[in-house]
């Protein structure tokens, strides 16, 4: 059984070529990146394999697990002194992030497309000594090539949601010898490791989340913390937000000011609208205008910032439109409503936010993060709503408290620091993989 279901996927694989090349063509109008290096996906490489000997591979899919191989890539190289990279994804947005991780020698390609002879091409052709692969991305062939091959292959900052193990359990015969095939799996907690033991991985060992060891850029927080400074008023950011998230913080917003139209409670807010995928900025912008509001960029903001740009319009809403200044915004906001958490997608990371002195406000789904986001609220970190409505009556609330405001940033900090290490764990795990 488990063989008849392991060619019915790579036969689906197999039959899916096509449409891949048609999607990424699509996807390439609006993000170029998706249209270059295109056979890298199905195993040719520009690169002569010969001059890749002795790489540790690291697969990090999109721009969160970019964010967080960043953490461990760091750890690896202090544990691993003269380490080669070889570093792989399957986003645009991944892979613009990750050349910024590239030192001299190191190599950055597509992830192989799931069909057994694009891995084997992969692996062959680099021959990875190790390879790490970041939170959730198993592939089956690309799991059970590397057994065969015999590279170490091992899954870090593990995390697996209780929505995504009832989906995987649906097809055992093909999960299971999957998830066994892994040298080794580190969750980010005990939860994690139990639902992936339930999907077949071997003796799991808890490291913690490598995000909390994430260092926001000093230069980006001193710059927001100085435009904030410049600012006459409180800012509230809509962090990450995902479709649908602009239009219910908009329902949301219009209700609250024909509320407190008579009796306002709160001071005049700034909002800020950062959007999890920058090929939606266009859409978000259009969506704020036809409701009559006014957008100011984070691109036409220039080095002074958004106050000199449009220092006495009230009816502004900025709008982040630029990729990997994620402390930027954090550090320029005084609260951060979470997003992805508002709409049932499970929610994002909220660590920078609490690494930069910024409390969260999140809604009800963060299934992704779920212990993260337990911790936080416990720490005093990060507040929870039922929905955008109260969330956006819950922000004006802790932004007319300047005390409390100030409490709750410095609660978000010391959770922050609270959980560090896990990335220097994980490095020494993969060291002690290589011997």
């Amino acid at each position: 059984m488990t063989h008849l279901v392991q060619h019915l996927y790579n036969a689906a694989l197999w039959c899916a070529q096509p449409l891949l090349r048609r999607k990424l063509a699509r996807r390439a109008l609006a993000e170029p990146l998706y249209g270059e290096a295109v056979a890298e996906r199905f195993g040719h490489y520009t690169q002569a394999g010969e001059l890749h000997s002795d790489l540790v591979w690291v697969h990090a899919v999109s721009l969160g697990e970019t964010r967080a191989a960043e953490v461990l890539i760091k750890a690896l190289r202090q544990t691993l002194p003269g380490m080669r990279l070889l570093l792989t994804h399957g986003t645009a947005t991944g892979r613009a992030e990750g050349a910024r991780l590239l030192q001299a020698g190191d190599v950055q390609v597509w992830q192989p497309w799931d069909t057994p002879a694009a891995v084997q091409l992969f692996l062959r052709h680099f021959k990875p000594r190790v390879g790490v692969l970041i939170e959730t991305e198993v592939w089956p062939n690309l799991v059970l090539e590397c057994q065969k091959l015999g590279v170490p292959l091992a899954l870090a900052n593990a995390r697996m949601s209780e929505q995504s193990t009832g989906k995987a359990l649906r097809w055992p015969a093909l999960i299971r010898p999957v998830y066994q095939a892994l040298r080794a799996v580190w969750p980010q907690t005990e939860a994690d490791a139990e639902r992936l033991q339930q999907l077949g991985a071997i003796n799991p060992r808890v490291m913690g989340n490598i995000k909390f060891d994430a260092q926001p850029d000093a230069a980006q927080c001193a710059q927001g913390k100085a435009w904030r400074s410049a600012i006459q008023r409180p800012v509230a950011m809509l962090a990450s937000s995902r479709e649908g998230e602009e239009e219910a913080w908009l329902q949301a917003m219009l209700a609250q000011l024909e509320t407190n139209a008579q009796n306002p409670i709160e001071p005049e807010t700034q909002w800020l609208i950062v959007p999890r995928h920058p090929q939606r900025v266009d859409a978000v912008e259009a969506l704020l205008l036809a409701q009559g509001l006014r957008v100011s960029r984070r691109s036409l903001w220039g080095s002074d910032g958004p106050a000199a740009t449009e220092p006495q319009i009230q009816s502004t809403v900025w709008l982040g439109d630029s990729l990997g200044e994620m402390a930027l915004y954090y550090s320029l906001a005084d609260v951060a409503l979470l997003g992805g958490s508002f709409a049932p997608l499970g929610g994002q990371n909220l660590i920078e936010a609490a690494a930069c002195g910024c409390p969260v406000i999140m809604g009800p789904h963060t299934f992704n993060f779920a212990q993260a986001s337990e911790m936080a609220v416990q720490a005093g970190a990060a507040q929870r709503v039922s929905d955008m409505a109260l969330a956006v009556t819950q922000t004006l609330t802790l932004l007319s408290d300047a005390a409390q405001l100030t409490h709750r940033g410095e609660q978000a900090q010391a959770f922050a620091q609270a959980h560090k290490g896990a990335a220097l764990r994980t490095a020494q795990a993969v060291a002690q993989l290589l011997q």
